[in-house]
Parts: C-alpha cells; sequence; structure tokens
C-alpha cells in the first residue's frame, strides 16, 4: 500500500504544474523537474523502507521523512482539487476570465508552494513535540459515589521509536505524574521497532506509578515487532500488561474492573506478523463479572460495538485514530475507516467510548494540524441521579 501511495506522488507533481500559465517550456521543465525530484524522495525513501534492509534504528529515520513527503503531496492534492473547481466556477460566470487565469497563475502556485512545505513541515514539528496534559470530566455508567472524581490518565499510542527518544518519554511521564493521577492507563502502540532498537527509549515507563496502578493493552504496533518480548519487557518495568486479563481493584470499599483486550489485528495474518494474541471479548466480560463498573481498555475504537453488546462494560477507553492527525482528513478518512470514531467522547448504547488523540503517533505518518497530541487526565463521574 505504501508503495502504490508512493506511486501516485510524480502524477501529482505534474499535476501541480501542468495548468499553470504563462509559463516558458523551460521554465515549466524547471519547476515541474523540482517537484518531481522531491516525489521521487518520498518514493525512494518508501522504497527503501519496503526492502527492509535497515535496522529500525534507520528505518525509522526513513519512515519519518516519507512521511512529510507525503504530507507534502495530500495538500498537493487539495490544492490541486480546490484550483480545478475554482477555475471551473470562475468559468461559468460573466466577465470572470481575469479571475480563470489567476486560478491558473504562476503566482497563486508559487505561494501555495511555499505554504505546502511550511504547513507539511509544521505538522511534522506537531507531532514530535511532547504533548500536553489536557483534563476532563466523564459521565460513566454505573460509576459509583465512592469512585466519583477518579482521576485516570491515559497515555494512548507513545509509539516509542529511535526518532522519538528517551527525553521525549520522560517529557510525557513527568507531565502525567505532575497531573497526580489516582490511575493510569496505556490502551496499545506503546512502542516501534524491535525491543533491541527502541527498548531504551521507553525506559523512562518505569517510572509510572499511581494509587490504583499502571496498566496497559496490546495495540497493533507490538504485533509488528517481536510482541512477547515486548509484553515481558513491559512487565518487568513493573507495568500491569492485560492479555485478555482483568484486574480487579478495591476503590473505598467497591470495586473497579480493568480489562485488556488483544488487538484486532491478529485477526488479519500478515508477514508482518510477529507474535500476539486475538480479541477474547468473553474472557474479560467473564474476568470482570461482579465488579461494580468495569473499564475496558480496546486499542481500536472499532471494538466498541461488541463490548456495548455484551452490556457488561461501562466504559471503553481506546486510541489508534491519533485523533484523526489533520483537520478534514480526520472526519473524511479516518473517521470511515474506525466506525465513525476519531476522537473524544461517544456514547454507545448503554457504554461509554472515549478516543484519545494519543501522546505520540507512528513515524511514517507523524504530522498533526489542527489535531494536537494529548495525554488525557480523564476526571470520571457518576451519572446525574
Amino acid at each position: 500500500m505504501t508503495l502504490i501511495v508512493s506511486l501516485l506522488l510524480p502524477l501529482l507533481a505534474i499535476l501541480f504544474w501542468w495548468p499553470v500559465k504563462p509559463l516558458s517550456t523551460s521554465q515549466r521543465r524547471w519547476r515541474t523537474g523540482i517537484s518531481l525530484g522531491l516525489a521521487l524522495i518520498g518514493l525512494g525513501f518508501a522504497t527503501l523502507w519496503r526492502l527492509d534492509i535497515f535496522s529500525y534504528s534507520v528505518e525509522a529515520w526513513i519512515q519519518l521523512v516519507f512521511g512529510w513527503v507525503l504530507v507534502m503531496y495530500m495538500l498537493v492534492l487539495v490544492f490541486v482539487v480546490l484550483r480545478g473547481a475554482g477555475w471551473l466556477l470562475s468559468r461559468l460566470l460573466p466577465r470572470t476570465s481575469r479571475l480563470a487565469r489567476l486560478w491558473h497563475g504562476v503566482g497563486l502556485n508559487h505561494g501555495a508552494a511555499i505554504v505546502i512545505v511550511l504547513l507539511a513541515t509544521l505538522g511534522i514539528y506537531n507531532g514530535l513535540k511532547p504533548p500536553q496534559v489536557h483534563e476532563r470530566e466523564l459521565i460513566v455508567p454505573h460509576l459509583p459515589r465512592e469512585m466519583d472524581g477518579l482521576r485516570m490518565a491515559v497515555l494512548a499510542d507513545l509509539h516509542i521509536s529511535p526518532v522519538k527518544r528517551s527525553w521525549r518519554t520522560q517529557r510525557i511521564v513527568d507531565a502525567t505524574l505532575a497531573a497526580k493521577p489516582d490511575l493510569i492507563v496505556l490502551p496499545g502502540d506503546m512502542a516501534d521497532g524491535g525491543l533491541d532498537d527502541s527498548g531504551r527509549f521507553a525506559a523512562p515507563l518505569a517510572q509510572l506509578k499511581a494509587p490504583y496502578g499502571v496498566w496497559l493493552a496490546p495495540g497493533n504496533h507490538e504485533y509488528y515487532y517481536d510482541y512477547s518480548a515486548w509484553m515481558a519487557h513491559f512487565r518487568q518495568m513493573g507495568l500491569g500488561v492485560l492479555e485478555n486479563q482483568t484486574a480487579l481493584l478495591n476503590i473505598n470499599g467497591r470495586t473497579l474492573a480493568v480489562s485488556g483486550i488483544g488487538d484486532l489485528a491478529a485477526l488479519k495474518p500478515s508477514s508482518y506478523m510477529h507474535g500476539g494474541l486475538a480479541p477474547d471479548m468473553a474472557a474479560v466480560v467473564a474476568g470482570g463479572r461482579g465488579s461494580d463498573v468495569h473499564i475496558l481498555l480496546a486499542h481500536q475504537p472499532k471494538q466498541a460495538r461488541a463490548a456495548a453488546a455484551t452490556g457488561a462494560i461501562d466504559l471503553q477507553v481506546s486510541g489508534h485514530t491519533h485523533g484523526g492527525h489533520m483537520w478534514g482528513f480526520d472526519r473524511w478518512v479516518v473517521a470511515p475507516f474506525n466506525h465513525g470514531y476519531v476522537r473524544g467522547e461517544y456514547r454507545v448504547q448503554d457504554m461509554t467510548l472515549f478516543v484519545s488523540n494519543g501522546v505520540g503517533q507512528w513515524d511514517g505518518f507523524t504530522a498533526r494540524l489542527g489535531v494536537p497530541s494529548s495525554i488525557d487526565v480523564l476526571v470520571l463521574r457518576s451519572p446525574a441521579k
């Protein structure tokens, strides 16, 4: 899929300059050549990545450059569509030949090229910079009054890698602890790459502490890079790994069940999979039986309908979408692939679903425009009586 998308980049490079007037043959070749060169850089980096000849320490940086080029050409596509629509509309109106020429003018293209490069670069910067803490109240069905006000920090999609090094992980840990949560959950995609390449950058996670524990569930990216080794490493760091399992927590005399379920990626085996377990909803429902309230950590929000259908889950906490990354892209691309869930709070039958923007994202598509990364602190509230 990456290579197929990359093959479209040269076509977009040509479409960007083809209708522009007035340009001499040499001017058109020079400008198109620069755009094509940039597109071929993206294609070349995608090819190097998929050849799988480098260690992940190198591959992560290759992914980042590819992602930067890809975001630029996504913006080129938007510009080309808007430019064509504007030109067609201007041709339909009387006395608008000057306006029609403007849509295919050199000045508009030069301005668009500068804005596109700046926006793509800003998007990568936004994606790499450490997230801020965002606190919000969340109504949880059946939450007893004894648990009202419980503070739960959500660290979704850290995607720790050789690009996002230890200093960034440390900043996330420090900000989370400063928020004084009662409970910390990590709903999947903690790291990218193998343990040898990325393990040392995850070390600050061992500092995470909360009165009612730190609990994590696997995400699809753990399945791509030696799943068993990562889960064992997280356990050695003192984190509570929940693999279709449930932890029962006594809070002020009432019982809170926190479950972690396997990821849906296990249901689509491929050559990229390196271990992992399939989701077992029956197991987590059984594990939480008898509790006063049940929270499910499920990496992909697409599991919400199945969780709600059991009638046993009160709150599902998910990540995976990264909030949709960018305005427009979130609603038109990411949401449809995730049953309409992209970020924030949803009501699914009698269950509450919360989808985090995530504290990081995969290096191959790191950009964020208008959708910041977030350390979410959820203040759980009982339903109004």
